[in-house]
Parts: structure tokens; sequence; C-alpha cells
């Protein structure tokens, strides 16, 4: 039997957690699993419960809101698979990496559909049996271009949108549609590189440690809030074409970490940063 999960997000005051876990003790529920948090900037304080067996949320949640400063936000987490589409260009390592979780059910997720800039990835797709959309740019402005995939999103009316290694800068009024629900990889390098072929760029000053950045995708190019990273060490013994390989690996296994964490409903936003249970 799934547990369900209680989120709070609201703004912090003393006595929180009794007066919470309180309302559950008085509905006769148990707690199994609980995680908190207070950001001290922003005096917000959050709150992830786990339930034991089945629970009337509609009236916990009112009970909740009656007794929680104003401004509180309380949801249960979703038991269901989120329905997503992913958004991806040349590079087949993440939307590859994503498509085999799909098939095998490790993502809590349902792949929709590709979309793609290029045609290079609809053979991998649809070996998945999963529709592929090649949406070209050819003679288009970028707001003409994000019109089409914007009108093959509507069609599917995805949750999240995943960017696999989609070489496009969105427009702020493309992703103002989807506030929080567009999820981007990207290389990470101590120095940083930026531009075309970063890993060259990397071997030549000898970089040492090489890594990857999952985020949220806000207005500000490659700066939402950061869900999850990791790196591994390299050296002089690497190419170029090996720390290429190095980090692909990495870039898809800290895509498929952030997208658990998002679709676990661990994650909650706070400001230009995230607090994950």
């Amino acid at each position: 039997m799934n547990s369900p999960v209680l989120l709070i997000d609201t703004p912090d005051e003393k006595g929180l957690i009794h007066t919470i876990t309180g309302v559950i003790y008085h509905n006769n529920h148990n707690i199994i699993c609980n995680n908190e948090y207070v950001d001290h900037e922003t005096s917000r304080f959050f709150m992830r419960t786990e339930i034991e067996g089945e629970c009337d949320t509609e009236t916990l949640t009112e009970e909740l809101k009656n007794r929680l400063p104003e401004g509180c936000r309380i949801r249960f987490a979703s038991q269901r698979r989120r329905k997503i589409v992913v958004m991806a260009s040349k590079e087949h390592h993440c939307l590859g990496d994503l498509l085999i979780r799909n098939s095998y059910n490790e993502l809590n997720a349902d792949i929709l559909c590709v979309i793609s800039n290029h045609d290079l990835l609809r053979q991998l797709t649809e070996r998945f049996d999963i529709p592929f959309h090649y949406v070209p740019v050819e003679k288009l402005t970028k707001e003409e271009h994000e019109v089409k995939v914007l009108e093959i999103l509507n069609k599917y009316s995805p949750e999240y949108i995943v960017l696999a290694k989609y070489m496009r800068i969105l427009t702020p009024g493309f992703i103002s549609s989807f506030p929080a629900k567009i999820i981007n990889i990207h290389h990470s390098f101590l120095p940083a590189f930026i531009g075309a072929n970063p890993y060259r760029q990397a071997f030549e000053r000898g970089v040492k440690i090489i890594g990857a950045t999952a985020h949220f995708v806000t207005e500000e190019l490659d700066e939402g809030p950061i869900i999850a990273q990791s790196v591994i060490p390299v050296n002089h013994t690497y190419s170029a074409n090996d720390m290429v390989l190095a980090g692909r690996d990495v870039e898809k296994n800290v895509l498929a970490k952030a997208l658990q964490l998002v679709f676990q409903e661990r994650v909650f936003l706070c400001g230009k940063r995230v607090v994950i249970f």
C-alpha cells in the first residue's frame, strides 16, 4: 500500500512541527517518516511527512489550513506517474538513457513524445514506440519555431518538459508557459567553459574535474534552481574525446537523479534555490 505523503511550505513560526504532527495524531494517523527545514533567508518552513496507511486527505488539509499561518501551501504528493515530453537535438546519451528507464518503469513517468530540432534521433526514439516530432528551424525565427513546438505540446499536455541536451535557448515567453516545469541538463566545469566544444576547451586547459548540473529552467540562462549535480575526476591521460564520454555518463546520471527527485515530490522551490528531502 502506498503511504500518503504530506507536503507543507509555510511562513515559519514557533511550534509548527508540534501543530502539524498534532493534527495528524488527533486524526488517528501514524507518521513513519518526516523531514523538515527552516530557510532563515526567506523565513519559510518546509516539511515532507509520510503517513502510514490510508487517510482522509481533504480533512487533514482543511484542519491544517485552519491551524497554520496565512500563506501556507499544503498538498499531498501524487502517487501517479508523471506525463512528460522530452526535447533533444543531436546527442543521444541523455535521451537514450531516459527511453530505457521509461521502458523499464524506472522513471515514475511516461514519455508522451520526443520533440527535436533535428531528425537524427527519430530511429532511436521509435524503437521504443514513442512518437517523434521533428520541428526544423530553417527559415524560422525563434518565436516562430517555438509556436510550432507549442502546438505539439498542447496536444500532449505534459506535466513536465525535459531538455535532454536540447541545444536551443528558449524564449522567456515559452518558459513562462511552463513555470518550474522545464528541467535541463548541462555540463559543469571548473572553470566554466561556454560556447562550442566545451570539452575541447576543458582538455586544452587541463581541467581536473568534470561534471553536470540539472536545474529548473528560468529566464536567466542556465541559472535556474539547481536540483542535482555530480562531478568525476579526470587527469592528463584523458583525451578530449575521453572527457566527452565521461561527461556524457555524468550528464545522464544527474538528469535521471533530478527527475527521480522531482517526480517523487521531494523538491521544494525556495526562491532561487531548492530544498530537497
